[in-house]
């Protein structure tokens, strides 16, 4: 029903009346007209607007300084731009049209000033779509530190990149769109040109030093020329010189510390413990930072602008920054990392996403997030797809990602990695992707410690260059026919720990020899490829495999010379298999069964085999010899007890050696069926006694004397 002028009018006073506004009728009138003759604001009177526009072409002259005015909405009433504002006479603040707006033709004294409680909108810019470039408005709200939450409910345009130094603020973007069409040009190599890139101060306040003696492990104090240079609950970044003779960047230390404690006049405490040992003589440079502080960017879908490192568009970037969270950002097309941070600590990145950057190819290009000397970070609930990083954690310690999941891997953008700058004491629990850890180069010293794995799904896992102290929980390796078919899961034998794992391809490789733990395989599952490697070349550490099942084996090879003990395995062979070629120094078997396999020694050095604790030889192989040499030059010595083999053909050898010098004894063992060859020639000593050959033919056996007793044995 239309309503007429009077009833307008009434409704009009009894808003004014209701609203404690009595008396400022004529006032306005004033407004809607554009009048001089307004009259004065009175103590207690709250003018009210419809409009900005209207607010701005206001006759200010007769209002008093302090009057009070709402503005309905921005462009029209009930549009979400409604503010209270204040009128400062004096005031010569330069009009932003959001939290200072100028009377038309920007007098050069009077402004209005947004009254707010500490939460602003862009709506009150006036900013309702992405098609007008909301920078200025941006800058504003952060520039203004009463302003402690920005708020956007509408999608949103910008076209600069911002760098701010602006702690305790929160930005909600509230789910709504974030575009960057016809953003100016980033500079070259630069992850940090963000659209919302924050970044402490670094002061010229340093101190240099030699380090008089060895820092241990695990410390959190340091020594230091002279205490009073620190100060309890300042930021420090922190960092040692380079690793003598290894990489441009291969440091064991680059983090960003607060000072907790003046130890004395030459220690102090800083809130970490340090991974790595660093030698008497390495410099350490302290550099005194004024961090970021709870700083968070939270709830957008950003669309990433051009294709290259110069157009390219992201949205957030930390820099010396301290409890700065992210969360809700899902991006697609962005050039640099979606999330990049440097000097950061205690920090949580969670449910962001990342879909087809323009690169995975481009070093540093393509991720979600990175962090680089990064301490106490929490990356959690996280998806990307066909990017080149979901997560890198570079020279970073005492971080978890956890629930996170990287599909369109196939180029080889392995969603989790390290770059190997000596990161220590992470952990991943519960994520699928490609897994690739300290594994950049040696430019960065592919290192790392203390690194945790647990229920992760994938189909390619490496980690075998210098990771110490890997821990390895229910991971599942599925052979993909679009990338690795091998299925690879490959570890480094310096004390790591391979728990309930499941891949196709295992292998054991050896970079580095740090630990005092042992490396061991237990309750896990793999399905090698014919001739695959299972122990590498340069293994010298001891490796144990316990209750581990080997399916459809042929040929597997064991090469390193370190120690194997395998303990109650299960190895079962494919049709006409060859054994497993073993070239350890030392091979010891206790319990388990070995169906259609076998075992060869390569003889490629001097080698002991000890079989022990009711192990289970069954079956028949290539080369129809269950336990046998290759005609190597090393010696070999056999002790076999309580072993119970049974050959499935006449012609299947229990045990042949033919070649070479060797040493035998067998004890309380049983063969049944097949043959045993014991050449004469090649025997130094034998011992076989108290055995059960149960129609098994003597192919081979020396005539007993000094160095041979084949007597006592049971024969069937």
């Amino acid at each position: 029903m239309p309503v007429n002028a009077s009833s307008s009018a009434s409704s009009r006073r009894n808003l004014l009346r209701a609203s404690g506004l009595a008396g400022l009728v004529m006032a306005g009138t004033a407004v809607t007209t554009g009048s001089a003759q307004a009259a004065p604001a009175h103590t207690g009177d709250v003018l009210h607007l419809d409009t900005v526009a209207a607010l701005r072409a206001l006759n200010t002259k007769p209002l008093t300084d302090g009057t009070h005015v709402i503005v309905a909405g921005y462009n029209t009433p009930g549009d979400g731009g409604t503010m209270a504002l204040r009128w400062n006479k004096k005031s010569t603040t330069a009009h932003n049209a959001g939290t200072v707006i100028a009377p038309n033709g920007t007098p050069k004294t009077g402004r209005w000033h947004q009254l707010h409680t500490g939460t602003l909108d862009f709506r009150t810019f006036g900013h309702f779509d992405a098609e007008t470039p909301a920078d200025a408005a941006l800058d504003a709200m952060i520039n203004d530190h009463s302003v402690h939450r920005i708020e956007a409910h509408t999608d949103l345009l910008f076209t600069k990149r911002h760098l701010f130094d602006r702690s305790n603020i929160e930005l909600d973007f509230g789910g709504h769109h974030i575009r960057t069409e016809g953003i100016e040009k980033n500079t070259h190599d630069n992850p940090f040109g963000a659209v919302l890139s924050f970044r402490g101060t670094v002061t010229d306040t340093t101190v240099r030093h030699a380090l008089s003696g060895k820092v241990i492990e695990l410390t959190d104090t340091f020594p230091v020329p002279d205490a009073k240079a620190f100060a309890v609950g300042q930021w420090w970044s922190v960092q040692v010189d380079p690793v003598k003779g290894g990489g441009g960047d291969e440091r064991e230390l680059q983090k960003l510390v607060e000072i907790t404690e003046i130890i004395d006049a030459g220690h102090i405490r800083i809130g970490y413990l340090n991974g790595w040992e660093l030698a008497e003589g390495r410099t350490l440079t302290w550099t005194r930072i004024e961090p970021v502080h709870n700083t968070h960017i939270r709830n957008m879908v950003f669309e990433g602008a051009g294709p290259d490192e110069y157009t390219g568009s992201h949205p957030v970037s930390f820099e010396y920054a301290v409890g700065c969270d992210v969360s809700g950002i899902h991006a697609t097309g962005t050039f640099w990392p979606v999330i990049m941070r440097r000097w950061c600590t205690r920090f949580r990145t969670e449910d962001c996403s990342l879909k087809n950057p323009p690169t995975v190819e481009y070093g540093g290009a393509g991720y979600l997030t990175q962090q680089i000397y990064c301490l106490y970070g929490r990356v959690a609930d996280c998806t990307t797809s066909n990017v080149r990083h979901l997560n890198d954690l570079t020279a970073s310690a005492y971080c978890t990602v956890v629930n996170c999941h990287g599909d369109g891997d196939d180029a080889g953008g392995n969603p989790f990695t390290t770059h190997g700058q000596y990161e220590h004491d992470l952990l991943f629990d519960g994520n699928s992707g490609l897994m690739d850890i300290a594994n950049s180069g040696a430019q960065w010293g592919i290192s790392a410690k203390r690194i945790t794995v647990r229920r992760h799904v994938c189909s390619w896992f490496t980690a075998n260059t210098k990771i110490t102290d890997l821990t390895l929980e229910d991971i599942t390796v599925i052979a993909r026919p679009t990338f690795d078919q091998a299925g690879t899961l490959t570890v480094n034998a310096d004390g790591a720990q391979v728990r309930g794992c499941t891949a196709k391809t295992f292998a054991v490789a050896q970079r580095s020899d740090r630990s005092t733990r042992p490396t061991t395989i237990s309750d896990c599952s793999f399905e090698p490829p014919a001739g695959a490697v299972l122990v590498q070349t340069p293994v010298t550490a001891p490796v144990h495999f316990v209750r581990c099942t080997f399916k459809g084996v042929d040929g597997v090879v064991l090469r390193g010379a370190g120690p194997v003990h395998l303990t109650d395995c299960t190895v079962t062979g494919a049709d006409d298999a060859a054994p497993l070629s073993v070239g350890s120094a030392d091979l010891r078997i206790d319990g388990g069964t070995y169906h259609n396999t076998g075992i060869e020694l390569s003889a490629v050095r001097d080698q002991r085999i000890t079989v022990t604790g009711g192990t289970r030889l069954t079956g028949g192989n290539k080369t129809k010899a269950l336990l046998g040499r290759a005609a190597g030059s090393g010696s070999t010595t056999w002790d076999l007890t309580g072993l119970s083999s049974t050959a499935s053909g006449a012609d299947t050898a229990h045990v042949r050696i033919a070649d070479g010098t060797n040493h035998y004894a067998a004890t309380g063992s049983r063969f049944t069926g097949g043959v045993l060859h014991l050449a004469p020639g090649a025997l130094d000593s034998v011992l076989h006694t108290s055995c059960v050959e149960d129609g098994t033919r003597r192919s081979a056996m020396p005539e007993d004397g000094d160095r041979v007793r084949t007597d006592g044995n049971l024969i069937l």
